[in-house]
């Protein structure tokens, strides 16, 4: 098995990649809805559902599968025997990292259940401010990863 994995480390790597990219695109994309959703919509209008039309296939069509493949060639990268050494710092920065990643991702989730359901609370300031998560935490994986700290 490790022989397999190291001849398709490139491929999986290639692969990872691609899948963090469209994962990110989706979760600077998604808070940016929410804020224009919330700041020029009013419920139960023609605009309020084609508002909540784009979020539900954006999650689903894109940000879902992309998570679920950065995951998936993540950990086979991990199990890459060479990839990883966890006597570092970096690949526990880098896990806690996609973890609140991953979090953030269904903290957006629940945040369209509220708008589909008409009790969003949230104002466009708040969103604007969680939409600097995902930069954060781009920026400490991106440097963990290469500097390896």
């Amino acid at each position: 098995m490790a022989g397999f994995l190291a001849d398709w480390y490139f491929w999986t790597k290639a692969l990872h990649i691609i899948s963090v990219i469209a994962w990110m695109a989706g979760l600077f994309y998604l808070p940016r809805l929410y804020v224009y959703h919330v700041e020029s919509v009013k419920t139960g209008t023609e605009t309020d559902s084609l508002f909540q039309t784009m979020e539900r296939r954006l999650l689903r069509a894109i940000m879902n599968p992309a998570m679920i493949a950065t995951w998936i060639f993540g950990l086979v990268l991990v199990m890459t025997p060479g990839v990883v050494d966890w006597s570092m710092v970096w690949p526990w920065v880098k896990a806690a990292s996609v973890l609140a990643m991953t979090w953030f991702h269904m903290w957006l989730a629940g945040r369209r259940k509220d708008f589909v359901g008409g009790t969003n609370t949230l104002t466009g300031r708040r969103y604007r401010m969680m939409n600097e998560v995902p930069t954060v935490l781009l920026v400490l994986i991106v440097f963990s990863v290469v500097v390896k700290f």
